[in-house]
């Protein structure tokens, strides 16, 4: 019977270490295996100096501030993942209006939840609010009210404590760009794992927000997504792991951490034309400046 350290269950091994160090913009240590000082001190010996830990749910925002606090190379988001907030209200559109405003006897749940995440926010190792946004692949008509009225909320509560707001946008593009108009974008506004094509990079690039990119940039399958990080000013250039998801090629289907982030680095530098220590200098410093550290 094979070990489960092999084949397709197997860690990567260790890329070459990037010169200029980088930050993986977007991640999720709690779902991986190892320790957070192992997986911090590996990702570091190739460069990967700095990680974003995104929350998802209330008792994942709170172990992401945690983390922040305990550990230096650790930066902390926090936030109800769009697909939790419909899983607050239990599905249950009752109480929502159809274009996601509160209506009389909203979900107290939901309410409750966001009031932690507005808490958490405020810690100073907290340097942003999200995954917030939209998701209608996972989530369907009967939960959008809760998730806009979601969305929204978490709009207000990075504007009000001066954070960074990273956006979940997936098959919802046109609506989360009208959100953003209607509420007013935070200063710093970030869209992770960039889905979007060439049209709405354009349209990041014009409104100032940020363009994530992970490991899915390589997949075979990928050109638009390619085409969409060629357009993309380089100034509003990060990269992700989103580990352990979305590993990138060779080595998809394999569980994702931050000490690949040179892989996907390498990938882009290619795909914009630049040398990899420029593209490394870039993602760096617009880490930095994104999440204020």
């Amino acid at each position: 019977m094979p070990s489960p350290e092999s084949g397709k269950n197997a860690p990567p091994p260790l890329p070459e270490p990037l010169r200029v160090p980088v930050a993986d913009s977007h991640t999720h240590l709690d779902m991986q295996s190892g320790t957070v000082a192992e997986g911090l001190a590996k990702a570091a010996s190739v460069g990967v100096t700095t990680v974003v830990q995104v929350g998802c749910d209330v008792k994942g925002s709170r172990w992401a501030a945690e983390t922040a606090a305990a550990y230096d190379a650790v930066h902390a988001t926090v936030a109800l993942h769009p697909n939790e907030a419909p899983r607050i209200v239990h599905g249950d559109p009752a109480g929502w209006s159809r274009q996601g405003a509160r209506e009389p006897g909203g979900d107290a749940a939901l309410d409750e939840a966001l009031a932690e995440i507005d808490r958490l926010a405020a810690l100073p190792h907290v340097k942003g609010v999200g995954e917030t946004g939209l998701d209608s692949f996972r989530t369907g008509p009967e939960g959008k009210a809760a998730q806009e009225y979601s969305f929204r909320a978490h709009i207000e509560i990075a504007k009000r404590h001066g954070k960074a707001l990273v956006i979940h946008d997936r098959d919802a593009h046109a609506d989360v760009l009208r959100i953003l108009q209607e509420e007013g974008a935070p200063e710093r506004t970030v869209f992770h794992c960039f889905s979007g094509d060439t049209a709405m990079a354009e349209v990041c690039a014009r409104a100032g927000y940020f363009m994530s990119f992970a490991g899915n940039v390589t997949f075979k399958n990928a050109q638009p997504l390619r085409d969409a990080l060629a357009v993309a000013p380089l100034g509003l250039v990060l990269v992700e792991t989103d580990a352990p998801f979305l590993t990138p090629a060779p080595y998809r289907g394999r569980p994702n951490a931050p000490y690949l982030v040179p892989v996907t680095v390498r990938a882009m530098a290619a795909v914009k034309g630049v040398e990899e220590d420029a593209l490394a200098a870039a993602v760096g410093a617009n880490t930095a400046r994104v999440f204020d550290y």
